[in-house]
C-alpha cells in the first residue's frame, strides 16, 4: 500500500498525458509499418490482431514494471527497424519461419543480457554498418512516402507540410498531427473505407513456429545486430542523456524475456525506446525528475488498453488508402533514417564499408537464398576488415555509446 500511495501522490496530469502522447505517437507511425509487414505477408486479421496485441501488451507491461522499479521513465517499445525488415522477409519465410527466428533472436539477446557482456559486445560491433544497413532497410520507406504523390498528391503533400509544421513548432508531435490530417483529408474526401472497420477484442494467436538455417540467417541474426546497435545503445543513451542511471542489464533481460514469451504470438521484438522515451524524459513531463516515471506508467497502461482494442485498432489501418499509409510510414521514419545516413557517413575511415553495407541492403539483393540485410551486413564486414581498419579498435560511435550506457 505504501507504494501505490506515494505513486498516487507523485502522479501528475503532465506526466499521465506525456505518457498516453508517446503511446499514441508509436501507434501513429511504427505501428503503420507492421500492419504494411503483416499485409505483405499474407496474415489474416486474426493474425494480425494478435501481433499487435503481443507488441503491445509486451510494451506495455515492461513499461509499467521497469518504471515502477527503477523509478525511471522506461519506455519499451517493438523494433522499428525489424518491423521494416519484415516488410520484404516475411513474404519469403513465411509466419511460422518467421516466428522461429524471432525466438532464436530473442535467445541470443537474454542470453547476452543474462551473461552481463552487452557492453562489451556492443562495442565491437562497427557503428558506421550497423548504422548503414538500418538505413538501407529503411531507404524504401522514405522514398515511398514521395512516390505515393503520383496517385495521391494533394493527400501526400498536405501531410509533408504538416510534418514540416510540426517538426518546426511542435516536435514532439510531428508524427501525430501527420496522421491527424491524413485521417482529415481521408474522411472529408470520402475515402474511408468505413466497410473495413470492426470492433471487437484482440484474441492472441498461437503460430507454432518453425526453424531453419535460412530464417536464422536472414532474419534472426539481422534482427539481434539491429536490436543491439540501434535500438538497446540509442533507448539506454537517451536515459543517460536525461540523468537516469537504470542499468543495462535488467532492460535488456526484461525486453528479451518478453520478447520471447510472446513470439509464438507475433512479437518480433522488444526494447527500449528512444524517440517516444524523450517525450516521458523532459520537463514538459513534469519538473521533477523523481516523478517522472509516472509517464513511464501512463505509456504502459496505454500500450495494454490498445493492445485489447487490437481488432479496431487494425481495421481503422487496414480502412485507410494505402498511399495514407505509404505517406505516414515513411514521414514517421524520417528521423531513425536520417540518424542512421548520419551514423553511417560519421566516421571517414568506415565510409566505404559503410556504403557497401548500405547499397547492398537497399538494392535489395538475394543471392543463394540469403536477403538484402544478411549481404549488407556481410559484404560490408569484409570491406571493413579489408580497408586496414584495425578488428581490436571497436567503432568511436559505437563505442561512444556504449560508454553512455554503461
Amino acid at each position: 500500500m505504501p507504494r501505490l500511495q506515494r505513486f498516487l501522490r507523485d502522479a501528475s496530469v503532465t506526466a499521465t498525458v506525456a505518457g498516453v502522447v508517446s503511446t499514441l505517437v508509436s501507434f501513429a507511425g511504427p505501428l503503420v509499418i507492421v500492419i504494411q509487414a503483416a499485409a505483405a505477408g499474407g496474415l489474416d486479421a486474426a493474425q494480425t490482431s494478435s501481433w499487435v496485441w503481443s507488441l503491445a501488451l509486451g510494451s506495455g507491461v515492461l513499461c509499467i514494471a521497469l518504471s515502477l522499479c527503477f523509478r525511471a521513465p522506461v519506455v519499451i517499445a517493438w523494433s522499428i527497424p525489424g518491423s521494416a525488415l519484415l516488410v520484404a522477409l516475411l513474404p519469403e519465410l513465411g509466419l511460422a519461419q518467421a516466428v522461429g527466428a524471432y525466438l532464436v533472436a530473442g535467445a541470443i539477446v537474454l542470453a547476452i543480457g543474462l551473461t552481463g557482456v552487452f557492453d562489451r559486445i556492443v562495442s565491437r560491433i562497427p557503428g558506421a554498418l550497423a548504422a548503414a544497413v538500418m538505413a538501407g532497410i529503411l531507404f524504401s520507406f522514405g522514398t515511398g512516402a514521395f512516390a505515393a504523390a503520383d496517385t495521391e498528391p494533394l493527400l501526400v503533400l498536405a501531410m509533408f507540410a504538416a510534418y514540416l509544421a510540426g517538426r518546426r513548432w511542435w516536435p514532439p508531435y510531428a508524427v501525430l498531427g501527420v496522421l491527424l490530417t491524413g485521417i482529415v483529408l481521408v474522411v472529408a474526401g470520402g475515402g474511408l473505407d468505413t466497410r473495413a472497420i470492426a470492433f471487437g477484442w484482440a484474441t492472441p494467436v498461437w503460430i507454432a513456429p518453425e526453424f531453419t538455417w535460412r530464417a536464422t540467417l536472414n532474419l534472426a541474426l539481422p534482427l539481434v545486430m539491429l536490436a543491439l546497435s540501434g535500438q538497446y545503445v540509442t533507448g539506454l543513451a537517451v536515459l543517460r542523456a536525461a540523468g537516469y542511471a537504470t542499468p543495462s542489464r535488467p532492460l535488456v533481460i526484461g525486453s528479451a524475456a518478453g520478447s520471447l514469451l510472446l513470439a509464438p504470438f507475433g512479437c518480433h521484438g522488444l526494447n527500449p525506446a528512444a524517440v517516444t522515451a524523450a517525450m516521458c524524459l523532459g520537463p514538459d513531463a513534469h519538473p521533477d525528475p523523481a516523478r517522472r516515471y509516472v509517464a513511464g506508467v501512463a505509456a504502459g497502461v496505454t500500450y495494454v488498453v490498445l493492445g485489447l482494442l487490437g481488432v479496431g485498432v487494425v481495421s481503422l489501418f487496414a480502412a485507410l488508402p494505402a498511399q495514407m499509409a505509404a505517406a505516414l510510414a515513411g514521414l514517421a521514419l524520417f528521423g531513425a533514417i536520417a540518424g542512421s545516413v548520419a551514423g553511417a557517413m560519421q566516421v571517414p575511415r568506415e565510409r566505404e564499408a559503410a556504403l557497401v553495407g548500405f547499397l547492398a541492403t537497399a538494392s535489395g539483393m538475394s543471392l543463394l537464398g540469403l536477403s538484402a540485410p544478411f549481404w549488407g551486413l556481410a559484404l560490408g564486414g569484409v570491406a571493413y576488415a579489408l580497408l586496414g581498419l584495425r578488428r581490436d579498435a571497436p567503432s568511436p560511435a559505437v563505442a561512444g555509446s556504449a560508454r553512455r550506457a554503461s
